[in-house]
């Protein structure tokens, strides 16, 4: 959806990063990019898409056959475009960073809690054996099962950028509940603000491909 919160910073963005030298993008972000096609390659939760140069646009060639498909979530676009213009790839040194330790994290975690940490217990937490069924069924998310809470995992976010996700499954006293851990790459790649956006992206990316399990019974 565009409307006026997201109008402008796409504007922005976008004229920062048709200057950019594509080269300088891919060295710095650490991304494929195809001097033929002069688009990169940037894989979201295990989905691979094609992001052109000059002019930025997130598409999913593989979604429909020969159809392109192109993201049209504007807070999705201008995370991925800030990525590009201003964001830095390191490889992980081990540490798993929850939001208050990202800089300006306990800032906004109460912000964080609430619009992420609350719904993705209840969009995900639910019935934690489904969504362990279904994050096996798709090796391309590259999850690896942890042993934290009820049921984890760390997943790729995007290329070279993992959370752990973990979860806890309701009782009789407590509602289900969650917890999004960073690897320590992430504070050079996004800051605070564009990790509750993150977080809001992998909570419904993960219900949409859970309840698409479901509605094929599978």
């Amino acid at each position: 959806m565009i409307n006026n919160q997201t109008v402008k910073p796409l504007r922005h963005y976008q004229s920062v990063y048709q200057d950019l030298d594509p080269k300088e993008i891919a060295r710095r972000c650490n991304l494929e990019f195809d001097s033929i096609t002069s688009s990169f390659s940037l894989r979201v939760l295990g989905t691979e898409y094609h992001v052109p140069h000059p002019v930025f646009a997130l598409l999913d060639s593989k979604k429909l056959d020969s159809e392109i498909i192109e993201v049209t979530n504007a807070y999705e676009k201008i995370l991925f475009i800030h990525y590009l213009c201003e964001g830095k790839y390191f490889p992980p040194q081990g540490r798993r960073l929850s939001y208050n330790e990202i800089p300006w994290g306990s800032v906004y975690y109460r912000n964080f809690e609430g619009r992420v940490l609350k719904r993705c217990a209840l969009a995900l937490g639910r019935d934690i054996p489904s969504l362990a069924k279904m994050i096996e069924q798709n090796p391309g998310l590259r999850a690896a099962p942890q042993d934290l809470g009820d049921g984890s995992w760390r997943i790729e976010f995007i290329n070279g950028l993992y959370i752990t996700l973990i979860l806890w499954q309701a009782d009789d006293e407590f509602p289900p509940s969650a917890q999004i851990l960073f690897d320590d790459n992430f504070v050079f790649a996004f800051t605070a603000e564009d990790l509750a956006v993150a977080g809001e992206i992998i909570t419904e990316r993960l219900k949409k491909m859970l309840i698409c399990k479901q509605s094929k019974g599978e």
